[in-house]
């Protein structure tokens, strides 16, 4: 028997037996569609958290006073008061030829006011170095000048959200006057919108307005503490020296001995990506080890059901022995059945994981990355796995004795 013979004996053999067929290639078809759907969706949530973080800033290092503890009670960082604007302004003159750019940073939280409209939100006081450092754009009107933030200038910009809540989206917000809490401050732009980061954080709900105003008049602090330092680096290559003479200025400004521990805290996105990297590729081993799982459900699926045919034929087996097959024609036959159901399961498995990841991404507004090695090593692998689950099977038929197996009842 020749190979296109044995194939059409056993594609007959399948056919025969179509819903059995189809039962067999269910565990190959969820599994193979499993893997596939999982590491889709699990590179796409990736690389929308890198998009996402990495829209944060450009070379981005942040720079926290250290946590503020009240006896028992410890507040998250940025609460602390042990960093100030002139920090800021330090690290920007002195450190050059590292960064491109600093931000002090300070928050408030007022109610903002226009004509009958009100909106709670946050008013975030900024240096003009934050539209390069956090890639914000202005969409309409104009940011701040550094004159306007020398001077305390009651002037801001504002998010999207705070436009639609406070003027609608009819109105023009530029030149127009707002109360943040008592005070009134110009508007001079719109920022273009950013939308949600992975948090669910509403990026656009915010308003922007000169840290030294922010301070002044809605926190109105004779101090210059701020919430966090926004550092732009010139190139990443140059993180770790940047953050070691970032901790050696601070430190010789605060005045701290040897022997005491840094009153500031620093993060960058890089440590946030591997973090995140991290949790999500460990996500993507889980989940696909228990989709493997479903594979070797399915493998053994074939082995069982391959089984119970080869019990069925025992005398169709005896009869192709008796007539010249040889016990190497028995064995390619069985085998090839169970190679063309795990293949066929594979191909359909390899559809509706496409398709799965497909629907799941725009049901969820999530990015999804099929990869084509991987689906492709998933198919070729669901052959590989009716091969090894087929062969205990093909090897028990091709070792029946032509006599036993005619006289089987």
């Amino acid at each position: 028997m020749n190979f296109a013979m044995i194939f059409r004996v056993a594609a007959r053999a399948i056919a025969r037996n179509k819903t059995r067929s189809i039962l067999t290639c269910i565990g190959i078809i969820v599994g193979i569609a499993a893997v596939i759907a999982v590491m889709a969706i699990g590179q796409g949530a990736q690389t929308m958290m890198v998009r996402e973080i990495s829209s944060m800033g450009n070379n981005l290092v942040m720079v926290f006073p250290e946590r503020r503890v009240q006896g028992p009670v410890s507040g998250g960082m940025g609460q602390g008061q042990t960093m100030t604007a002139g920090d800021a302004e330090a690290v920007k003159r002195e450190l050059g030829h590292l960064v491109q750019g600093v931000s002090p940073s300070v928050r408030a939280t007022v109610q903002m006011m226009y004509a009958s409209k009100n909106w709670s939100g946050n008013v975030q006081g900024v240096s003009t170095d934050i539209l390069q450092i956090g890639n914000w754009a202005v969409a309409e009107g104009r940011f701040f000048t550094e004159d306007e933030q020398s001077r305390c200038a009651r002037v801001c910009v504002v998010g999207a959200t705070v436009r639609a809540n406070l003027f609608g989206e009819d109105e023009n917000p530029v030149g127009r006057t707002i109360r943040l809490k008592n005070m009134t401050f110009k508007v001079v732009g719109l920022l273009a919108p950013k939308g949600a980061n992975n948090w669910g954080q509403d990026q656009d709900d915010v308003v922007m307005a000169p840290y030294t105003s922010v301070e002044r008049y809605l926190q109105r602090s004779k101090f210059r503490n701020i919430n966090m330092m926004n550092v732009s680096l010139v190139s990443m290559d140059d993180l770790e020296i940047a953050k070691r003479e970032i901790a050696a200025l601070l430190r010789q400004r605060h005045h701290l001995a040897d022997y005491q521990d840094d009153d500031f805290e620093t993060r960058d996105t890089t440590e946030i990506m591997n973090t995140i990297g991290s949790v999500t590729g460990l996500m993507t081993v889980l989940l696909t080890a228990v989709a493997a799982i479903s594979l070797l459900v399915g493998g053994i699926g074939i082995m069982n059901i391959m089984l119970v045919s080869v019990t069925e034929r025992i005398r169709e087996i005896g009869l192709r022995m008796a007539i010249g097959a040889s016990p190497g024609n028995i064995l390619a036959q069985f085998l090839l059945e169970a190679v063309v159901l795990s293949t066929i399961g594979g191909a359909f498995g390899v559809a509706l994981g496409i398709g799965g990841a497909e629907f799941i991404g725009w049901w969820k507004g999530w990015p999804i990355l099929i990869q084509i090695p991987s689906t492709v090593g998933a198919f070729f692998f669901s052959s590989f796995v009716g091969m090894f689950f087929g062969f205990y099977p093909a090897y028990r038929a091709s070792r029946l004795n032509p006599i036993d197996c005619l006289r089987y009842e």
